[in-house]
Parts: C-alpha cells; structure tokens; sequence
C-alpha cells in the first residue's frame, strides 16, 4: 500500500492560473494579495511576467468558472486558484450565482483532471467579505495552501501510478483487435439471426 499526499516544497517546477473577477474590487484585490504573498513564501514566483503564475481578469465570479475550465484543459498549470466575491443582497440573485460558480468550478475540475481551487466567497455582507480577505484572516492564503497542496499531490500520483495494459489469458491484444473483439462481443445477432 502506499500514501500520496500533498507538500508544500519542492514548488519550482509548478505553475499556477489564476482567475479573478473584477466584481467586488476592493475584496478581491485583498484576496489576490493574500493569495500573491503566500505563494512567495512558499518559493513561487508570483510575478505575472515570470514564468509560474498566470493571471486571467473576467468582469465576476458567474464568468470565473467558463475561463478557469479553459486554462486547465490547457494542461499548462498544475492548478487554477479561482477567485471572487458573491455578497448576498435583497434578491435571490445571490443564490443563483453562487449555485452555478461552485458547480462550474468543480466541473472544470471533474472534466480536466487538474485542481481547480474554489476560491469565491459566499457572504452575507461586505463585512464578512472584508473580515475573510484580511481584517481577520486571509483566504486568498488558505486557497493559496490548497493550490500547492493539491498540485503537489497530483504530480506524485501521475508520477507514482502507472496503468496496467489490459492482460486476457497473458496475452495483449493490438488495439485494431481489441476494438474488433469488442464490436464481436456487442453483436446481438447470432449466426442463426437470433
């Protein structure tokens, strides 16, 4: 058996995406800030003319998910740390967006095998929103921590599991074979038209 999890050094050769909407400025720059700060001090050039972190702007967290599934089907960055801001107003609207962000961000994930960082507050006021993006603590830090984390742990495992070739009786088939038998083993029709 083994255990695979996820460390904090070794960062150099990682690159990381992230994705900020612009929506809830004042929040959002603080979160980045936070985010920026804990990547450096874990060895990684934050830097958007070097060569680890790229930065993707869309105008709010409901268009984060569509740009953060595109840059991880890239297969360019070890994770995509997405960041933004709902605040809950008068309206349903809230529910609505923060819905369909935390969906299409774990989407992204599923369909491309790379982290994809939910990184979106979901308050109930500009108050809570500012106490988490650095009155009281920072989370643009801990999703920082879970980028590297995961982008750690998934380059051991793509580094440490290899895939079996499927074996029937010892004896590899051809791939042109082993599409023709299971095209055979699909047929419903027998030699008596059964």
């Amino acid at each position: 058996m083994a255990v695979f999890e996820g460390t904090f050094t070794q960062t150099e050769p990682l690159r990381f995406a992230i994705v900020i909407g612009r929506f809830n400025d004042l929040v959002i720059g603080k979160l980045l800030e936070g985010c920026q700060d804990c990547l450096k001090r874990h060895g990684i050039d934050p830097n958007p003319h070097g060569s680890q972190v790229d930065y993707a702007y869309v105008p709010g967290s409901f268009e984060v998910p569509i740009v953060a599934r595109q840059l991880a089907l890239s297969h360019r960055y070890d994770a995509v740390i997405c960041l933004g801001a709902v605040i809950r107003g008068q309206t349903p609207h809230f529910d609505y967006v923060a819905g369909e962000v935390a969906k299409g961000i774990a989407a992204a994930g599923f369909q491309t095998g790379v982290p994809v960082i939910f990184g979106i507050l979901t308050v109930d006021s500009m108050q809570q929103a500012l106490e988490r993006a650095g009155i009281k603590s920072n989370k643009g830090w801990d999703y920082a921590m879970n980028a590297i984390e995961m982008a750690s742990l998934m380059r051991q495992l793509h580094s440490d599991i290899t895939v079996e070739p499927y074996n029937n009786n010892s004896q590899s088939l051809p791939a042109a074979s082993l599409k023709s038998a299971v095209a055979n083993e699909r047929s419903p029709i027998t030699e008596s038209g059964e």
